[in-house]
């Protein structure tokens, strides 16, 4: 079956190979076959798998493909590889949050969106490496070493889902998930020219997943393409009594809408804030991007925010406190084991008030009113998702415009708002820069409205058919 498309079926996105195995013209177990191979070949250039599990992704496989031919398809990730952050618990698998402290840590159950792959039947591959602790947007703080970026090796992956973006992006799987607390989905998307949404807070459960921020967290789909992403949201999302930030919703179809374009629509541009200090190559491809949306009919117009550096400031109260909470033991007993910037991250929560965390939590209800009043009068928010270009591996400083910035602010300053309004996001690529590296679009709803999202992420990338997978990685 596989033998006639040669490898070519690696290029195809989620949907392609999932019509070919559905139709019975691929078989899911060569894929895999073909697929291990393959991260066997490109995998030590980018450090993006902690672990390949040969053995359970054919078992799987075949099993896929007995159900298959036998007429029980499961729908659209049936015998579909799909590579896992490591730091998302799997059943008998070791899951080591990128850490020397659990390096050999075997969980015994599976998070809950694992149980929804599963019963999906997809092919879980492997497990994704990771900034450590998910705490860093920069991919290359792991004790396993630097992810590195299918574009250009020198060049970061993006954090802290490093190892999801770079995989999906160098075809080492059709599909990943990660975790984004500050942006950590959407960071590696940006860098690494994918798709990641990160989705409203509470619309896919938690549970089984090691928790970084409890009120910032969100688990969510890396993939090739928009309708890709919508397809494995549907997978993801729903209620569960185990994560007690899990919000009820009615089941939907997140593709339902996908295909009816944008005119007549509105996008509003923050005229603050998203559109300062940017890298010029970063402007320009996000204002043709602008564009691009006028010509399918949106109406561009400019909005006012509400205090963004305040709202910046108390993100950042937040995640100190909730991450210092959730390591404080660990940190008395192994503190030498954990990496020294994380270290580093993790004691500055030790210090702030609890006065200070309160009022964070009221500026929150607050920065969620504004933007919803904003969104009332505008259908989706567009703004750069990274306000520079991936940075070299290891790099801390960046100058942009002439003004020095620590990496690590520059990276999370567009994505971490989202996070602390718990808003939808999601990020797709809007073109490269001359030396070939990716840049990010992100665009902004209203909660709960992921389908709207990936209706004017689709009509662009329709329009532009910007390619996202790098599959010849030097």
């Amino acid at each position: 079956m596989a033998q006639k498309y040669k490898d070519e079926f690696l290029k195809w996105d989620l949907k392609t190979l999932s019509n070919g195995i559905r139709t019975k013209e691929i078989s899911p177990l060569e894929v895999t076959r073909h697929l291990l191979k393959r991260i066997e070949a490109v995998n030590p250039k980018l450090n993006a798998f902690i672990t390949v599990l040969y053995e359970e992704a054919l078992e799987s496989a075949s099993q896929a493909e007995t159900e298959i031919v036998t007429g029980n398809w499961r729908g659209p990730l049936h015998g579909i590889p799909i590579g896992l952050k490591d730091l998302i618990c799997t059943t008998n698998i070791k899951t080591t949050m990128g850490s020397q402290i659990y390096k050999d840590f075997v969980p015994d159950y599976d998070a809950a969106v694992v149980e929804n792959m599963k019963r999906a039947g997809a092919v879980i591959i492997g497990k994704l490496n990771t900034h450590q602790f998910a705490y860093g947007p920069t991919g290359d703080r792991s004790y396993f070493g630097a992810v590195k970026n299918p574009h250009d090796l020198t060049k970061m992956s993006g954090g802290s889902s490093s190892g999801s973006g770079a995989a999906v992006s160098a075809g080492l799987c059709y599909a990943a998930l990660g975790t984004d607390t500050g942006g950590s989905i959407r960071i590696p998307s940006a860098c690494c020219g994918i798709v990641g949404m990160k989705p409203t807070f509470g619309r896919v459960s938690k549970y089984g997943v090691y928790p970084l921020s409890y009120t910032l967290d969100h688990v969510g789909p890396m993939t090739r393409t928009v309708f890709d992403n919508a397809v494995l949201l549907n997978v993801l999302a729903g209620h569960d009594e185990r994560d007690p930030y899990s919000v009820r919703k009615e089941e939907e179809d997140f593709t339902r809408v996908i295909w009816k374009g944008i005119k007549g629509s509105v996008i509003g541009v923050p005229s603050s804030f998203f559109f300062e200090n940017l890298e010029p190559e970063v402007e320009s491809k996000i204002r043709k991007a602008l564009e691009v949306f006028e010509g399918l009919g949106a109406e561009i117009r400019m909005v006012d925010l509400p205090d963004m550096q305040k709202i910046s400031l108390v993100q950042q109260i937040t995640i100190r406190s909730e991450s210092y909470a959730v390591h404080r033991e660990t940190l008395l007993i192994y503190s030498e084991l954990y990496d020294i910037e994380v270290r580093e991250r993790l004691l500055l929560g030790e210090d702030i008030k609890a006065y200070e965390y309160v009022q964070s939590q009221q500026i929150k209800h607050f920065a969620q009113r504004e933007f919803l009043k904003i969104l009332e009068n505008v259908d989706v928010l567009v703004t750069p998702t990274l306000p520079i270009l991936p940075p070299d591996i290891n790099q801390r400083e960046v100058y942009i415009k002439g003004n020095c910035e620590h990496v690590r602010d520059a990276l999370l300053r567009l994505t971490s708002p989202s996070n602390f309004t718990g808003f939808p996001s999601i990020s797709i690529p809007c073109g490269f820069s001359e030396a070939g590296l990716p840049i990010g679009m992100q665009i902004i709803g209203r909660p709960f409205d992921e389908a709207n999202l990936y209706r004017f992420a689709y009509a662009f990338e329709q329009e532009v058919s910007i390619p996202t997978l790098k599959y010849d990685v030097n």
